[in-house]
């Protein structure tokens, strides 16, 4: 008899992506995972205690591909870092809107909501490039982040359709219209 093929955490965690990716975080489930993987629920339940660490793992998997978005907008260099990350965001919301859905529209009740590895980087390239203080510079970006989620938003749930030179223009106006109202130099694109 043929030795059984293992099942691997990784390989759980890629099919319960995937399965996110094409249904929706409603779809995460044992037995949908079980039946892409053409095995039984127990390699599901071998490798995560309960759904809810799955389900964990599954988010953290979807961050680690957001940060992937964030990586190759900056590396394109077609925007100043700071409007790369913006717009990173919103390509992710355009392109993966079940992650996105599922990292940004979901209830955060209870979770902790320790500001992330990309908002502190965000926060200390305002404070570099205007030279605010921490907690200017952390109102700052939670205004555009607003604007920015905002158009995300809209795009994830095919509310409107915007281009990426409309997306562009939008971000533009709002950080120089802050920039203004806090007294920030000169307007430079």
């Amino acid at each position: 008899m043929p030795p059984k093929v293992k099942i691997t955490k990784e390989d759980i965690i890629d099919v319960a992506v995937e399965l996110v990716r094409r249904e929706g975080a409603g779809a995460l489930n044992a037995r949908a995972i079980a039946a892409a993987l053409d095995c039984s629920t127990q390699p599901v339940f071998s490798n995560f205690t309960t759904m809810e660490e799955l389900r964990g793992t599954v988010i953290q998997a979807a961050y680690q591909r957001y940060l992937t978005f964030i990586e190759e907008e900056v590396r394109a260099d077609k925007y100043p870092q700071y409007k790369a990350f913006g717009m990173a965001y919103i390509r992710f919301a355009k392109e993966e809107q079940e992650l996105f859905r599922l990292l940004y529209m979901r209830d955060r009740r209870g979770e902790d909501l320790s500001p992330s590895s990309d908002f502190e980087q965000a926060v200390q390239m305002l404070m570099h490039a205007n030279g605010l203080s921490r907690e200017r510079a952390q109102l700052m970006h939670l205004e555009m982040w607003s604007c920015v989620h905002g158009i995300a938003t809209m795009l994830a749930t095919d509310f409107l359709p915007l281009d990426e030179a409309s997306v562009s223009e939008i971000l533009s106006d709002v950080y120089y219209g802050i920039r203004a109202r806090y007294g920030v130099g000169e307007v430079t694109k």
